[in-house]
């Protein structure tokens, strides 16, 4: 054992990677936990995403079904999602979105603005207040119905 399995009078596990069978993911675990998944998946090493897929899989079969079959539908499903791949211009539906929503908010009855897009200047009264500003009036407090 060297100086780097020790640390602090503890020993440290051995530590391997495991590549899952069905998705490609890479995972250090140790010897005794690779061993384990494989031994409930029938021989399979596979990440923890694709254990709950594969236990999905078994589920909403409806019919009994054999984790090894379980685990070829899933790895074919995942093969197939992989070979898809990206969308090839991810900016052309972002752009259509925002084309469509200015064309809606332009096409939509404007509502009366509660401040003037460009104030007046120079009309401030008397007593310092500026009648180009106007505030909202208040209907009723939110907090009076929450306290209830």
């Amino acid at each position: 054992m060297s100086s780097d399995d020790v640390r602090g009078g503890e020993a440290r596990p051995e530590v391997v990677s495991a590549v899952c069978e069905c998705c490609g993911l890479t995972e250090e675990c140790t010897p005794a936990y690779v061993e384990a998944v494989r031994g409930r998946f029938s021989g399979w090493w596979v990440c923890g995403l694709c254990g709950e897929a594969v236990e999905d899989e078994i589920d909403r079969a409806g019919r009994p079904m054999s984790t090894e079959e379980a685990l070829v539908r899933h790895t074919s499903f995942s093969e197939s999602f992989r070979a898809a791949g990206p969308p090839l211009n991810t900016f052309e539906p972002m752009i259509a979105a925002m084309r469509q929503l200015l064309r809606r908010s332009l096409d939509s009855p404007r509502a009366a603005r509660s401040t003037p897009s460009s104030p007046r200047r120079g009309t401030v009264k008397d007593d310092g207040s500026d009648p180009t500003r106007r505030s909202l009036p208040r209907s009723s407090s939110c907090l009076s119905t929450a306290a209830r």
